[in-house]
């Protein structure tokens, strides 16, 4: 991530001493003005690795249970446009960090990307008013299998291998490309710095493509706030039928 960007990332820091006031009475950590932060650091801590493992788990699992699949629709891609199998696009993770976003290719190889980075551009400009399509309709660089791909969010199955490598989790907000960066508020940071992106999330089962910007941003921000095992299971859970019903998908 360039230093220019980093710049307009606004990080608000908080300090917390370690007893309110050292000359009074010494207080237990139940007892402290503040939250009990060495709890709240525990549980986050246990959360994170309870995600982890299932992170690794269920990607390998499923990496496996669909490599028929996986092969199937590489032959498809190999056999109906010239081009790699696999498309490999630098996108943005957590604290900024990038790393290579791994998809099926469904656009034609060589394409011209300007026309998405000024969408992008008019989408988050845009967010609240009339603009509610997070994807170009009817985009002229994507492929008919591609279209298909696309459809069934079947596109997205490498990234299971992201997920293994640590770059992603199961559950988060989508990874943005970095010039979506560029357009961000303040407040859309929050997003790309609070936890990992994730293959599905509030976003991806309840708003899709049907959603403007500012309204996704909202949806990531409140699976940041609530995260919990239980709410990354449920939005699992509910992906397939998010999946098969197509709904808000291009």
């Amino acid at each position: 991530m360039s230093p220019a960007r980093v710049d307009r990332i606004d990080i608000s820091l908080h300090f917390f001493p370690e007893e309110v006031d050292s000359a009074g009475p010494q207080l237990k950590s139940d007892e402290r003005l503040y939250p009990d932060l060495i709890n709240r650091d525990a549980s986050t801590a246990l959360y994170h690795g309870a995600k982890r493992a299932i992170d690794v788990t269920l990607s390998l699992a499923l990496l496996m249970l669909l490599s028929p699949l996986l092969a199937l629709i590489a032959v498809l891609i190999k056999v109906s446009s010239d081009g790699p199998v696999l498309f490999r696009q630098r996108r943005i993770g957590q604290f900024g960090i990038e790393f290579d976003c791994l998809k099926f290719r469904t656009m034609y190889a060589n394409c011209d990307h300007e026309i998405h980075r000024q969408y992008v551009k008019k989408l988050i400009q845009e967010a609240g008013r009339s603009q509610k399509v997070y994807k170009i309709v009817d985009d002229p660089r994507v492929t008919p299998v591609g279209r298909m791909l696309r459809k069934t969010s079947l596109d997205e199955l490498p990234q299971f291998v992201n997920v293994l490598l640590g770059d992603m989790s199961l559950v988060g907000p989508r990874p943005p490309i970095p010039y979506e960066i560029d357009c961000y508020l303040a407040w859309h940071k929050r997003r790309i710095i609070e936890t990992k992106p994730g293959i599905t999330g509030l976003w991806q089962v309840y708003g899709r493509s049907r959603t403007n910007f500012d309204e996704m941003v909202r949806l990531d921000i409140r699976y940041i706030e609530r995260q919990s095992l239980w709410l990354d299971l449920k939005l699992m859970a509910m992906t397939p039928y998010a999946v098969l019903s197509g709904a808000g998908a291009y």
